[in-house]
């Protein structure tokens, strides 16, 4: 800035000035700093600035993992969001761990992230209650945390859930099993309930599986009901995750499918529509969940209104009928044709 300054013979608070138009500079004083500023190739230094006016003209993004296509598409919603309102983007993983969570978050902070997107991690307590981040906007997704201040966005898990056991209870199956990745995951708690929903409203006895986290756990835990005395003839996968285990674990088994077994999952993934046969699934809007979450944030750093504070919207859900379920090709191309029209 100083040598901008010697070059159009200005002082460096001019030079200031009109870099960020904070104040009238005439028209032939502002030429000559600009002329200058092209000349040196001159850029100002976005950590000094952020240093002096504590922003950076950046926000946080923490996720749980990457390994899960359904964060990576949150993720990056949310940066083609920061991108239109030129905003730059730090993205790390909690591993789901809410301390590790708090470092990685604590650490965005003292960076000067002006927000945080963040899917809260699933063990441990949360700590975004803390006096480190009362002056940081934080917006949360797919998850929810206690707290008046936090804005969420989340989907219809339950009545994505319910939606897909009444369309297997349809197809006249009596034993579906739930199989689930943890019982400390908000998401998938919510699914069961809406599992117990329409197995109850139907006269039916729930059974859930919450320990299918590995592939060799979810293998032991299929084998075991399908060969037990009263065998599931369907399963009700809570996520992707539980559905790719699922998946190799009906496959190791020579189980087919939906013959011996139908499955419908909660949450698209790739390929499920070239599977043989092809995977029906409740799909939640990934990109939408984080694309809404990303705006929620940035209104806030707009308007700065309190009570923006402790919205929740609430993202529709859709089931995608294929044949996984038991649906036949033709009748899948039948509702889709119908939907067209």
């Amino acid at each position: 800035m100083s040598d901008v300054a010697e070059l159009a013979g200005v002082a460096t608070m001019t030079v200031s000035r009109v870099l960020n138009d904070s104040a009238p500079v005439n028209e032939e004083t502002r030429d000559r700093v600009h002329q200058a500023i092209q000349q040196l190739n001159y850029h100002p230094n976005p950590v000094a600035r952020a240093l002096r006016q504590a922003k950076s003209k950046s926000i946080g993004i923490i996720v749980p993992n990457f390994y899960d296509p359904f964060f990576a598409n949150c993720a990056h919603a949310i940066s083609l969001v920061a991108k239109k309102y030129q905003y730059s983007v730090n993205v790390t993983t909690s591993d789901e761990d809410a301390g590790m969570e708090f470092i990685e978050a604590n650490l965005m902070v003292l960076n000067h992230v002006e927000g945080l997107a963040v899917i809260p991690a699933s063990i441990g307590k949360s700590r975004f209650d803390r006096p480190e981040f009362y002056s940081t906007h934080i917006v949360m997704l797919d998850r929810p945390v206690k707290g008046h201040r936090f804005n969420s966005v989340l989907v219809e898990n339950q009545k994505g859930a319910t939606t897909a056991v009444k369309h297997l209870i349809e197809h006249g199956h009596k034993r579906i099993d739930y199989l689930g990745l943890s019982e400390k995951l908000y998401t998938l708690t919510e699914r069961y309930e809406g599992y117990s929903k329409a197995m109850r409203e139907a006269g039916l006895t729930p059974s859930q599986h919450f320990v299918c986290s590995t592939l060799e756990e979810t293998f032991a835990l299929i084998q075991k009901a399908l060969t037990g005395r009263r065998p599931p003839t369907a399963f009700f996968m809570g996520n992707n995750l539980v559905m790719r285990n699922a998946l190799h674990a009906l496959s190791r088994l020579n189980v087919s499918v939906p013959d011996d077994v139908a499955i419908i999952g909660f949450d698209d993934f790739e390929m499920a529509d070239i599977f043989n046969p092809a995977v029906t699934v409740v799909r939640q809007p990934s990109l939408e969940l984080g694309r809404v979450a990303a705006e929620l944030l940035f209104a806030r750093f707009e308007q700065k209104d309190v009570s923006l504070s402790g919205q929740q919207i609430i993202l529709p859900v859709e089931l995608i009928i294929r044949e996984s379920c038991g649906c036949t090709a033709r009748k899948v191309l039948k509702s889709f044709n119908s939907k067209r029209a």
